[in-house]
């Protein structure tokens, strides 16, 4: 009885244990079941998702930047193909012995090795380490034959900024480089489209119109296993290439400038006087652009910039000159606007022996023997100091200062386009008292009458004012990008700036004088035919003062160190009985610009009225269209 009463108890015991194990295997499976359910069915997609970015990589590309192009669609800032390595340092297995086995394909110097494994610990694990950004085709074809043993590493057809003309343009389109902090951080445009190895703009029009010029990134999306290697493309969307953009400027007179500059430190510029169109605008000395594209070397760099005769910087609008005897003509056109002189004027030059004197202060004509009695055409035509003295003295600076300034000195003359531009400085007795709180002296406006003392103007700005007087005296604003000229002038434009037409004609005759008259200071440089006959003003701007030693001893230039030479400038427009052209040219420490800038012009203006007629055909198809 005992005994089966135990085995009942024994059974029920079991039974319950069955019952609650059973019970427990129900729940968990109902658990696993339910989670499965969940996860499979609920949480579909946003697994699916997750899955599908650990399967699918996507890749952003650099952008394809758009092309510059000259007035007649020749390409001055173009693309092509460069070779790259690209390595992801989160895809090699065995980071130093891929890139030891890169070493030695490429043959790299230690030198190039050690600032790849710098760049290594700049950038993160799934960031693109850029290895080699312009291999050579035997190299590129090295690595691909390699890269059964190269996990992770990439090589890459890329599209890359090409100069073709070089030196010819770079202070006008300027030059791309790799993106720094620093671009990223103050444009929006970039930052959303930075991937590594971007080429930017880092001055001239490559700068200025980055946003139109930077296209968008084309997107590869791939299929990768579990060690993240590539397995399959699965598209691909290719981005839009950058905006093309025109210039005005023509490459056959922009490479002539270039060669008259050569071995000179100065500035060329020629401007359509109706239009505005920029023709050409050559800063000497140059460098080739191509240079920076893919990083210069330091020693490259050194020696642009230790070069004395600076490079680097945009002589046409960013070098402040005093612009001697090429201010003669709005000093005169400034006092016959004002009713002080008449073309009657005369003033008797009686050169050194005879100087002006006032308060303590000799002021000299540069011709030692004088000229004699002179009239405005005359005092013009032979650059006579001593009559541009009186009449400064009779005018006074703020009078000159006025029309200076009509006329397009002392003004920026792109406003933003260029942010290296520079105004210059027209002074008057308001900005002296302002800016050194001193009272203007009578000295100061005497050898402000000719172009010297605290006056200072760019090239472009000489420019535009020998436009303006050429073109009659009507307000015109330059361009140097085609596609706006017609479209977004000013609603001034072609505004009046004298108040008597004739005192305008006055001053084209004087200076039509000055080159082609028998004592003109350009004479030598004039041209007979009337095709090409051109009228202009030269100028020579001290450097440092001219002592009575300096005037006893009369050295040639050439005997001069070069520091201490004076600048020689020129401007004039021509043909000079339909003008249609103006230009300026200066070159740094050349003595004079009788005899370094003036024969300069003469080569222009043959090529630039040669080449009318097709720049017309093309100004008649743009109003057609229009």
């Amino acid at each position: 009885m005992i005994d089966q009463s135990q085995n009942v108890t024994r059974l029920n015991s079991m039974n319950r244990r069955m019952f609650m194990l059973a019970a427990a295997k129900i729940v968990i499976l109902g658990g696993i079941v339910s989670r499965l359910f969940f996860l499979q069915i609920k949480e579909n997609k946003k697994y699916l998702t997750l899955s599908d970015k650990n399967r699918i990589r996507e890749w952003k590309l650099p952008p394809v930047r758009g092309e510059f192009l000259d007035y007649f669609g020749n390409i001055i800032a173009g693309n092509y193909e460069a070779y790259q390595l690209h390595v992801i340092p989160e895809q090699v297995e065995n980071f130093k012995y891929t890139i030891n086995r890169i070493k030695n394909i490429l043959d790299l110097s230690d030198k190039q090795f050690q600032k790849i494994i710098k760049k290594k610990k700049e950038i993160k694990p799934w960031e693109t380490l850029i290895v080699a950004d312009n291999l050579s085709w035997q190299n590129f074809s090295k690595i691909n034959n390699q890269l059964y043993d190269l996990n992770g590493v990439k090589p890459i057809i890329s599209i890359s900024r090409n100069y073709p003309y070089k030196e010819n343009y770079t202070h006008v389109l300027g030059y791309v480089s790799q993106a720094n902090e620093k671009d990223i951080l103050t444009n929006e445009v970039l930052e959303q489209k930075f991937v590594q190895g971007l080429k930017v703009g880092k001055i001239g029009l490559e700068k200025s119109f980055e946003n139109e010029l930077i296209g968008d990134n084309s997107i590869e999306r791939y299929e990768v296993n579990a060690y993240g290697r590539r397995i399959n493309q699965l598209a691909f969307q290719k981005g839009n290439k950058g905006k093309t953009i025109k210039l005005t400027i023509d490459t056959e007179v922009q490479k002539l400038a270039n060669q008259l500059l050569l071995d000179k430190a100065g500035s060329i510029c020629v401007m359509d006087i109706f239009t505005g169109q920029i023709i050409a605008m050559q800063s000497a000395p140059s460098f080739d652009p191509n240079a920076f594209v893919f990083g210069i070397s330091q020693d490259e760099w050194q020696l642009i910039r230790n070069n004395p005769m600076k490079p680097l910087v945009n002589k046409s609008l960013s070098g402040n000159y005093s612009p001697g005897s090429t201010i003669k003509p709005i000093v005169a056109l400034s006092a016959l606007e004002n009713g002080i002189i008449n073309k009657n004027f005369t003033v008797n030059c009686r050169g050194h022996k005879h100087p002006l004197e006032l308060y303590g202060q000799t002021y000299h004509c540069w011709k030692k023997e004088g000229h004699g009695f002179m009239s405005l055409r005359n005092a013009m035509k032979q650059s006579c100091d001593t009559y541009f003295y009186e009449v400064a003295r009779k005018l006074g600076v703020d009078r000159l200062s006025e029309t200076a300034k009509k006329f397009g000195l002392g003004e920026e003359v792109f406003g933003d386009l260029f942010n290296i531009e520079k105004k210059g400085l027209v002074p008057n007795t308001q900005w002296k008292k302002n800016a050194l709180g001193t009272g203007w002296l009578l000295g100061e406006t005497i050898i402000t009458g000719i172009g010297q003392g605290y006056i200072q103007t760019t090239p472009v700005q000489l420019c535009l004012m020998t436009a303006q007087i050429a073109n009659g005296g009507y307000k015109i604003y330059p361009q140097i990008v085609a596609d706006k000229e017609l479209r977004d002038q000013p609603n001034d434009k072609y505004s009046q700036l004298y108040k008597n037409s004739k005192n305008i004609k006055l001053i084209q005759d004087a200076m039509f004088a000055s080159t082609n008259e028998v004592m003109g200071t350009s004479y030598r440089s004039r041209i007979n035919d009337p095709k090409y006959q051109f009228a202009g003003k030269t100028g020579t701007a001290q450097v440092k003062k001219i002592t009575k030693k300096d005037r006893e001893l009369d050295l040639k230039t050439f005997q001069i160190p070069y520091e201490e030479r004076d600048h020689a400038l020129y401007v004039a427009f021509g043909p000079y009985k339909n003008p249609r052209y103006a230009l300026s040219i200066l070159v740094e420490h050349g003595g004079n610009g009788s005899t370094t800038a003036a024969p300069m012009a003469k080569e222009l203006f043959k090529l630039i009225i040669d080449r009318q007629s097709l720049r017309d055909s093309i100004n008649n198809k743009k109003y057609l269209e229009i």
